[in-house]
């Protein structure tokens, strides 16, 4: 009807025109659906978001609170475990503030009285007197621990702080094992002391206090050894010559002329001195300490010390300078009893050794203690648990490593190992185990020094008085045998009786022996040397008969 109407051809246009339509209809449909699925429906919304808005507004207004209060708890915990976490404790040392655990205690404010001179303690005049005393009164701790061997305190220490750069505390632990190696070797006492005794008397001078208490406190000690912590032992085998200094009490590495003659402020050296017990040591150390109060007072000593010596820089009084400037106005005072040592290196400036260590190796051997093989290396102005030092850190932290190194390897060769090198942490075999312990070759007597055959527990008075107890006993024996007729002895050699005779004669040679190697008794007759002789002599007679 419509067709006819409008003719054939104006339909065909009308159900193109609504087909078309229907297809644009269906291109804008499809064209927000993807764009509100890509870029959202932004403020226009969708079904669902106004849905959900409906609903928190109709059925959830009552809970909106409750839920704002639980954001606002859930916020506060969260920052409250951060907090927490922050100052929680870790297990990790490199997360860990060692501020915390370092903190000072609060300073002594009280200062001391610059009118008044300093004092390292009460004035002691009887040392001598009271130490000799106390001696007598204990037999057990003697002075001396064998014929010229006195017993030696060795002392050393660092600072009750750490140190001040990352690896200075792990060189100090490479000095002290070097020291204690040593010690041990040679039947040495040590004492390692991280205690700051006088507040006013740190840096150079902190061991004056320190080795007075000592002296007094160990009567027993003939020589305390004072050696400073950057200092290290590169001769193990050399025994420091203890006969040569009999009448002195202090022995420091140096040269007489240019202590006494030059004034020369490195004459001497006070990084590892021998000083002797007694009234003298305490009256040196009371003349050596007033230049030492930190503040004015060691100020302007330094500038006495500096126009007096020979080429000393500027600084504050130290202990070498005071001891050479002492030693040098007051000669006839103190100069008979200090002995200025450069036969061997008790003190060796590392400048001039490390470099020739490989030399020393090839060339020498141990046991000399001189510049072919010295007995100490001092690492003088590395300082190395300080923030600065001298010298360059890297040279000062190899040539130590070579240092310890060298003084290692004469300690671990002795049980067949060695450093592959002086720069090298390494350690390889030069020796194969042996079951048979007669095989290893002490050359340098160093597994089993003649010092150590002192048995422990027993005294020298004991060993004196052991010995004089078998000689009367062997020596009545003897004079039995003597008088004994051919009868009897001919009746003794077809016993048993001499058979457990002779065995108990042999036994008391053993301990006779044995203890003369705990007095150091070397060469003394045998007193069953009659013994055998008298033997001989009966054996005759009764062969001739």
């Amino acid at each position: 009807m419509i067709g006819k109407c409008l003719g054939a051809q104006r339909c065909r246009k009308i159900h193109r025109t609504l087909r078309h339509c229907k297809v644009t209809v269906f291109c804008f449909v499809l064209t927000v659906v993807v764009l509100r699925g890509t870029i959202g429906a932004g403020k226009f919304g969708t079904p669902e978001q106004d849905f959900v808005e409906i609903r928190d507004h109709f059925y959830f207004r009552r809970r909106a609170e409750t839920h704002r209060v639980l954001e606002e708890v859930q916020k506060t915990s969260s920052d409250n475990e951060v907090a927490s976490d922050t100052n929680a404790e870790t297990n990790n040392y490199n997360d860990f503030d060692l501020n915390k655990v370092l903190v000072d205690e609060e300073s002594d404010d009280s200062k001391l009285d610059p009118d008044k001179p300093y004092s390292l303690g009460p004035k002691i005049s009887d040392w001598d007197k009271q130490r000799s005393e106390w001696l007598k009164e204990n037999p057990d701790y003697p002075n001396f621990i064998g014929p010229n061997k006195p017993r030696v305190l060795l002392v050393t220490g660092s600072s009750p702080k750490p140190c001040e750069n990352p690896v200075g505390d792990h060189y100090l632990l490479k000095s002290t094992k070097n020291k204690i190696d040593y010690c041990r070797l040679h039947g040495i006492e040590i004492f390692y002391n991280m205690a700051l005794l006088d507040a006013e008397m740190a840096g150079f001078w902190a061991k004056l206090p320190l080795i007075r208490r000592l002296l007094l406190s160990h009567p027993e000690v003939e020589f305390l050894w004072w050696m400073d912590s950057d200092a290290m032992f590169t001769d193990m085998a050399f025994e420091i010559p203890w006969e040569r200094y009999k009448g002195s009490n202090l022995v420091m590495h140096g040269w007489n002329e240019r202590v006494y003659d030059q004034k020369n402020w490195i004459g001497l050296n006070t990084g590892s001195f021998l000083l002797r017990n007694g009234q003298w040591a305490l009256d040196l150390l009371d003349a050596w300490a007033p230049m030492r109060p930190k503040g004015k007072i060691r100020d302007k000593a330094g500038k006495v010390l500096t126009r007096e010596l020979k080429n000393r820089p500027v600084f504050e009084a130290d202990d070498q300078s005071a001891m050479v400037y002492l030693l040098a106005t007051q000669r006839e005072q103190w100069g008979d009893k200090v002995y200025l040592e450069h036969a061997y290196y008790l003190h060796g400036y590392w400048g001039l050794l490390v470099d020739r260590y490989e030399e020393m190796i090839e060339t020498y051997h141990p046991g000399l203690g001189d510049h072919r093989w010295p007995l100490v290396t001092h690492f003088v102005g590395c300082k190395p648990c300080g923030k600065l030092g001298n010298y360059p850190v890297e040279r000062c932290l190899k040539q130590m490593d070579r240092a310890f190194n060298f003084g290692d390897n004469q300690i671990l060769q002795i049980y067949g190992f060695t450093q592959k090198s002086l720069a090298s942490r390494r350690v390889k075999k030069v020796r194969n185990e042996s079951r048979n312990l007669i095989e290893v070759k002490d050359v340098l007597r160093s597994l089993h020094p003649a010092f150590k055959a002192v048995k422990d527990g027993h005294s020298s008075e004991d060993s004196k008085q052991s010995t004089a107890d078998m000689t009367v006993f062997v020596q009545s024996l003897l004079q039995q045998m003597y008088y004994c007729d051919l009868w009897d002895i001919y009746f003794l050699l077809n016993s048993k009786a001499l058979d457990e005779m002779g065995n108990r004669v042999n036994e008391l040679e053993q301990s006779i022996n044995d203890l003369k190697a705990e007095m150091g008794v070397e060469g003394s007759p045998s007193p069953l040397a009659p013994s055998n002789q008298k033997s001989d002599e009966a054996k005759q007679e009764e062969g001739s008969a």
